[in-house]
Protein backbone atom coordinates (compact mmCIF):
# COMPACT_ATOMS: atom_id res chain seq x y z
CA UNK A 1 0.00 0.00 0.00
CA UNK A 2 1.14 3.52 -0.68
CA UNK A 3 2.22 6.03 1.81
CA UNK A 4 1.25 8.70 -0.36
CA UNK A 5 -2.30 9.91 0.54
CA UNK A 6 -2.39 12.95 -1.34
CA UNK A 7 -0.92 13.24 -4.81
CA UNK A 8 -1.35 17.04 -6.44
CA UNK A 9 -0.09 17.48 -9.67
CA UNK A 10 0.05 20.63 -11.85
CA UNK A 11 -2.98 22.33 -10.19
CA UNK A 12 -4.35 25.18 -11.91
CA UNK A 13 -7.11 26.38 -11.82
CA UNK A 14 -8.68 30.02 -14.04
CA UNK A 15 -11.31 32.49 -13.62
CA UNK A 16 -11.17 34.11 -16.76
CA UNK A 17 -7.89 35.45 -17.84
CA UNK A 18 -6.96 34.82 -13.56
CA UNK A 19 -4.82 32.48 -12.05
CA UNK A 20 -6.27 31.78 -8.96
CA UNK A 21 -4.03 28.49 -8.82
CA UNK A 22 -0.94 27.83 -11.37
CA UNK A 23 0.83 24.34 -11.97
CA UNK A 24 0.87 23.71 -8.02
CA UNK A 25 2.00 19.92 -7.73
CA UNK A 26 2.57 18.30 -3.78
CA UNK A 27 2.24 15.17 -2.43
CA UNK A 28 1.11 14.04 1.55
CA UNK A 29 1.83 11.08 3.24
CA UNK A 30 -0.05 8.99 5.79
CA UNK A 31 0.39 9.85 9.02
CA UNK A 32 1.45 14.23 7.82
CA UNK A 33 -0.02 16.53 9.32
CA UNK A 34 0.62 19.63 7.05
CA UNK A 35 0.11 23.03 7.23
CA UNK A 36 -0.95 24.67 3.71
CA UNK A 37 0.41 28.76 4.72
CA UNK A 38 -0.38 31.37 1.81
CA UNK A 39 -1.79 34.94 2.52
CA UNK A 40 -5.72 35.65 2.08
CA UNK A 41 -6.57 35.25 -2.03
CA UNK A 42 -3.38 33.22 -2.61
CA UNK A 43 -4.67 29.90 -3.64
CA UNK A 44 -5.56 28.07 -0.28
CA UNK A 45 -9.19 27.57 -0.51
CA UNK A 46 -9.37 26.97 -4.32
CA UNK A 47 -6.93 23.70 -3.28
CA UNK A 48 -9.27 22.78 -1.01
CA UNK A 49 -11.82 22.94 -3.16
CA UNK A 50 -10.30 21.31 -5.48
CA UNK A 51 -9.16 18.06 -3.60
CA UNK A 52 -12.67 17.99 -2.22
CA UNK A 53 -14.20 17.57 -5.76
CA UNK A 54 -16.29 20.76 -4.91
CA UNK A 55 -14.83 22.74 -8.39
CA UNK A 56 -13.16 21.34 -10.85
CA UNK A 57 -9.79 22.48 -11.67
CA UNK A 58 -8.61 24.10 -15.60
CA UNK A 59 -5.62 21.78 -15.65
CA UNK A 60 -4.07 18.93 -13.97
CA UNK A 61 -5.18 16.57 -11.38
CA UNK A 62 -4.92 15.36 -8.13
CA UNK A 63 -5.50 11.65 -6.30
CA UNK A 64 -6.87 11.16 -2.64
CA UNK A 65 -6.06 7.06 -1.50
CA UNK A 66 -5.30 6.75 -4.90
CA UNK A 67 -8.39 7.72 -6.09
CA UNK A 68 -8.69 10.10 -8.89
CA UNK A 69 -10.73 13.41 -8.47
CA UNK A 70 -12.23 13.26 -12.30
CA UNK A 71 -12.30 9.01 -12.66
CA UNK A 72 -13.58 8.87 -9.46
CA UNK A 73 -15.02 11.53 -7.47
CA UNK A 74 -17.21 9.60 -5.31
CA UNK A 75 -14.44 7.73 -3.90
CA UNK A 76 -12.47 10.38 -3.01
CA UNK A 77 -15.14 12.15 -1.19
CA UNK A 78 -15.81 9.30 1.16
CA UNK A 79 -11.71 8.80 2.02
CA UNK A 80 -11.78 12.61 2.61
CA UNK A 81 -13.61 14.45 5.82
CA UNK A 82 -13.65 18.23 4.75
CA UNK A 83 -14.08 21.40 7.42
CA UNK A 84 -14.33 24.10 4.97
CA UNK A 85 -14.14 27.43 6.62
CA UNK A 86 -17.47 28.41 7.46
CA UNK A 87 -18.92 25.46 8.56
CA UNK A 88 -22.38 24.89 7.28
CA UNK A 89 -24.21 23.85 10.13
CA UNK A 90 -28.42 23.70 10.60
CA UNK A 91 -28.10 25.67 13.77
CA UNK A 92 -31.80 24.69 14.35
CA UNK A 93 -30.60 21.54 15.14
CA UNK A 94 -29.73 19.72 18.19
CA UNK A 95 -26.19 19.05 18.10
CA UNK A 96 -26.87 14.82 18.46
CA UNK A 97 -29.75 15.37 15.19
CA UNK A 98 -27.13 16.96 13.07
CA UNK A 99 -24.55 14.40 13.81
CA UNK A 100 -26.77 11.26 13.16
CA UNK A 101 -28.38 13.72 9.84
CA UNK A 102 -24.72 13.60 8.61
CA UNK A 103 -24.21 10.09 9.46
CA UNK A 104 -27.35 8.96 7.49
CA UNK A 105 -25.87 11.25 4.69
CA UNK A 106 -22.58 9.09 4.54
CA UNK A 107 -24.95 5.84 4.38
CA UNK A 108 -24.12 4.92 7.97
CA UNK A 109 -27.20 2.91 10.12
CA UNK A 110 -27.87 1.41 13.09
CA UNK A 111 -25.38 -0.09 15.48
CA UNK A 112 -22.75 0.98 13.33
CA UNK A 113 -24.05 4.73 12.95
CA UNK A 114 -24.71 4.84 16.97
CA UNK A 115 -20.44 3.39 17.69
CA UNK A 116 -19.38 6.29 15.30
CA UNK A 117 -21.55 9.18 17.21
CA UNK A 118 -19.84 7.86 20.35
CA UNK A 119 -16.60 7.78 18.80
CA UNK A 120 -16.81 11.31 17.60
CA UNK A 121 -18.47 12.67 20.50
CA UNK A 122 -15.61 11.43 22.64
CA UNK A 123 -13.22 12.78 20.06
CA UNK A 124 -14.38 15.76 20.01
CA UNK A 125 -15.54 16.52 23.70
CA UNK A 126 -19.01 17.20 22.52
CA UNK A 127 -20.80 15.51 25.36
CA UNK A 128 -21.86 18.02 27.67
CA UNK A 129 -23.70 20.34 24.39
CA UNK A 130 -25.09 16.81 22.46
CA UNK A 131 -28.30 17.29 23.72
CA UNK A 132 -28.43 21.25 22.73
CA UNK A 133 -29.22 23.21 19.82
CA UNK A 134 -26.28 24.02 17.52
CA UNK A 135 -28.16 27.45 18.00
CA UNK A 136 -27.31 28.06 21.47
CA UNK A 137 -23.36 26.72 20.98
CA UNK A 138 -19.80 29.07 21.45
CA UNK A 139 -17.88 29.71 18.42
CA UNK A 140 -15.32 27.13 19.77
CA UNK A 141 -17.69 24.34 19.81
CA UNK A 142 -19.56 24.88 16.81
CA UNK A 143 -16.19 24.03 15.57
CA UNK A 144 -16.17 21.41 17.52
CA UNK A 145 -19.32 20.30 16.06
CA UNK A 146 -18.21 21.34 12.18
CA UNK A 147 -14.76 18.24 13.33
CA UNK A 148 -16.70 15.80 14.14
CA UNK A 149 -19.11 16.04 11.23
CA UNK A 150 -15.69 15.96 9.06
CA UNK A 151 -14.69 12.92 11.19
CA UNK A 152 -18.33 10.59 11.78
CA UNK A 153 -17.22 8.37 8.76
CA UNK A 154 -13.42 7.92 10.05
CA UNK A 155 -12.18 9.27 6.82
CA UNK A 156 -7.89 8.80 6.12
CA UNK A 157 -7.81 12.24 5.33
CA UNK A 158 -8.89 15.09 6.93
CA UNK A 159 -9.07 18.93 4.97
CA UNK A 160 -9.28 21.76 7.13
CA UNK A 161 -9.68 25.00 6.00
CA UNK A 162 -8.84 27.96 8.60
CA UNK A 163 -10.44 25.87 11.45
CA UNK A 164 -8.86 28.38 14.09
CA UNK A 165 -10.72 31.54 12.10
CA UNK A 166 -12.87 33.96 14.28
CA UNK A 167 -12.11 31.86 17.42
CA UNK A 168 -10.70 33.63 20.67
CA UNK A 169 -7.13 32.51 22.23
CA UNK A 170 -8.89 29.87 24.41
CA UNK A 171 -11.27 28.45 21.87
CA UNK A 172 -7.89 28.05 19.36
CA UNK A 173 -5.65 26.83 21.72
CA UNK A 174 -8.74 23.92 22.60
CA UNK A 175 -8.98 23.17 18.78
CA UNK A 176 -5.31 22.93 18.22
CA UNK A 177 -5.08 20.20 20.74
CA UNK A 178 -8.06 18.79 19.51
CA UNK A 179 -6.61 18.34 15.29
CA UNK A 180 -2.59 17.41 17.15
CA UNK A 181 -5.00 14.81 18.71
CA UNK A 182 -6.79 13.50 16.07
CA UNK A 183 -3.62 14.29 13.75
CA UNK A 184 -2.25 10.88 15.20
CA UNK A 185 -4.64 9.03 13.14
CA UNK A 186 -5.17 10.52 10.17
CA UNK A 187 -3.67 12.31 7.25
CA UNK A 188 -4.23 16.07 7.73
CA UNK A 189 -3.76 19.68 5.17
CA UNK A 190 -4.51 22.23 7.88
CA UNK A 191 -5.06 25.24 5.46
CA UNK A 192 -4.13 28.64 6.98
CA UNK A 193 -2.65 32.47 7.30
CA UNK A 194 -1.94 32.07 11.00
CA UNK A 195 1.88 31.11 11.59
CA UNK A 196 1.03 29.99 15.01
CA UNK A 197 -1.04 27.42 14.03
CA UNK A 198 1.84 25.89 11.58
CA UNK A 199 4.13 26.14 13.90
CA UNK A 200 2.30 24.14 16.63
CA UNK A 201 0.53 21.84 14.57
CA UNK A 202 2.38 20.82 11.90
CA UNK A 203 5.58 18.80 10.99
CA UNK A 204 5.60 20.26 7.46
CA UNK A 205 4.59 23.40 5.63
CA UNK A 206 3.74 23.92 2.38
CA UNK A 207 3.96 27.96 1.23
CA UNK A 208 1.82 29.38 -1.47
CA UNK A 209 1.59 32.90 -3.44
CA UNK A 210 0.02 34.56 -5.67
CA UNK A 211 -1.15 30.84 -7.00
CA UNK A 212 1.71 29.12 -6.73
CA UNK A 213 3.73 27.23 -4.49
CA UNK A 214 7.12 28.64 -3.10
CA UNK A 215 8.08 26.24 -0.30
CA UNK A 216 7.88 23.02 1.12
CA UNK A 217 9.44 22.19 3.73
CA UNK A 218 9.57 21.68 8.01
CA UNK A 219 9.03 24.71 9.86
CA UNK A 220 13.03 24.02 11.11
CA UNK A 221 14.61 23.52 7.25
CA UNK A 222 12.76 26.93 6.07
CA UNK A 223 14.40 28.45 9.15
CA UNK A 224 17.63 27.29 8.23
CA UNK A 225 17.39 27.83 4.75
CA UNK A 226 15.93 31.42 4.80
CA UNK A 227 18.07 32.70 7.38
CA UNK A 228 20.94 32.57 9.47
CA UNK A 229 21.20 30.81 12.71
CA UNK A 230 21.35 32.85 15.62
CA UNK A 231 23.44 31.83 18.79
CA UNK A 232 21.87 33.22 22.25
CA UNK A 233 24.07 33.06 25.24
CA UNK A 234 22.43 33.72 28.88
CA UNK A 235 25.40 34.79 31.50
CA UNK A 236 25.61 35.92 35.20
CA UNK A 237 27.00 39.72 35.01
CA UNK A 238 28.97 39.18 38.11
CA UNK A 239 30.04 43.04 37.78
CA UNK A 240 31.07 42.97 33.92
CA UNK A 241 30.05 45.41 31.62
CA UNK A 242 27.84 43.88 28.74
CA UNK A 243 30.43 46.10 26.30
CA UNK A 244 33.18 43.54 28.00
CA UNK A 245 30.85 41.00 27.73
CA UNK A 246 30.46 41.34 23.65
CA UNK A 247 34.34 41.80 23.60
CA UNK A 248 34.90 38.43 24.99
CA UNK A 249 32.36 36.85 21.85
CA UNK A 250 33.93 39.21 19.32
CA UNK A 251 37.25 37.39 18.97
CA UNK A 252 35.45 34.24 17.44
CA UNK A 253 36.61 34.09 14.18
CA UNK A 254 33.67 33.11 12.59
CA UNK A 255 31.33 35.31 14.18
CA UNK A 256 29.77 38.24 12.00
CA UNK A 257 28.02 40.25 14.92
CA UNK A 258 27.86 40.39 18.54
CA UNK A 259 25.03 42.16 20.64
CA UNK A 260 23.61 42.53 23.54
CA UNK A 261 19.20 41.64 23.56
CA UNK A 262 16.85 42.54 25.76
CA UNK A 263 14.79 40.36 28.21
CA UNK A 264 17.45 39.51 30.30
CA UNK A 265 16.43 38.51 34.18
CA UNK A 266 17.87 40.96 36.81
CA UNK A 267 22.00 40.09 37.23
CA UNK A 268 22.19 38.47 33.85
CA UNK A 269 22.78 39.49 30.19
CA UNK A 270 21.98 38.01 27.00
CA UNK A 271 23.81 37.84 24.47
CA UNK A 272 23.36 37.23 20.39
CA UNK A 273 26.26 36.02 18.30
CA UNK A 274 25.37 35.85 14.57
CA UNK A 275 27.94 33.66 12.86
CA UNK A 276 29.58 35.00 8.65
CA UNK A 277 28.07 32.35 7.18
CA UNK A 278 25.60 29.24 8.43
CA UNK A 279 28.48 27.73 11.34
CA UNK A 280 27.35 26.30 15.04
CA UNK A 281 29.29 28.63 16.96
CA UNK A 282 27.95 26.98 20.14
CA UNK A 283 31.43 25.28 21.11
CA UNK A 284 33.16 28.14 20.40
CA UNK A 285 30.79 30.59 22.38
CA UNK A 286 31.49 27.99 25.55
CA UNK A 287 35.09 27.79 24.95
CA UNK A 288 35.15 31.74 24.89
CA UNK A 289 33.02 32.03 28.32
CA UNK A 290 35.11 29.49 30.26
CA UNK A 291 38.21 31.10 29.07
CA UNK A 292 36.63 34.52 30.35
CA UNK A 293 35.65 32.96 33.49
CA UNK A 294 32.13 33.71 32.70
CA UNK A 295 29.01 32.23 34.24
CA UNK A 296 27.52 30.32 31.12
CA UNK A 297 23.83 29.79 31.78
CA UNK A 298 22.09 28.73 29.01
CA UNK A 299 23.04 28.80 25.18
CA UNK A 300 20.62 28.14 22.56
CA UNK A 301 20.32 28.02 18.81
CA UNK A 302 17.23 29.88 16.59
CA UNK A 303 16.47 30.52 13.40
CA UNK A 304 15.12 33.32 11.38
CA UNK A 305 11.42 33.80 12.75
CA UNK A 306 8.64 31.98 10.37
CA UNK A 307 7.24 35.53 10.34
CA UNK A 308 10.11 36.61 7.93
CA UNK A 309 10.14 33.56 6.21
CA UNK A 310 6.72 34.02 5.31
CA UNK A 311 7.17 38.02 4.37
CA UNK A 312 10.32 37.02 2.43
CA UNK A 313 8.29 34.04 0.09
CA UNK A 314 5.60 35.93 -0.14
CA UNK A 315 6.20 39.23 -0.92
CA UNK A 316 9.88 38.98 -1.29
CA UNK A 317 10.58 41.29 2.01
CA UNK A 318 11.36 40.89 5.06
CA UNK A 319 14.26 41.30 7.48
CA UNK A 320 16.48 39.86 9.98
CA UNK A 321 14.27 39.47 13.47
CA UNK A 322 15.31 40.70 16.61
Amino acid sequence: MSDVMIDARDLTKLYGTVAALRNASFQVNRGEVVGFLGPNGAGKTTTMKILTCFIAPSGGTAQVGGADIFEDPIAVRELIGYLPENTPLYTEMLVLEYLQFVGKMRGLRGAGLEARLRRVVEETSLGDVIGKSIGELSKGFRQRVGLAQALIHEPPVLILDEPMSGLDPNQASEIRELIREIGRERTIILSTHNLAEVRVTCGRVLIISQGQLVADDTPDELAARAGKPRFIATLKQNGHSASEIREVFSVIGDAQSVKERTGAAPGELLVEVVPKGNQDLRAEIFQAAVSAKLVLLGLEQRGENLEDIFRQLTTGNGGASS
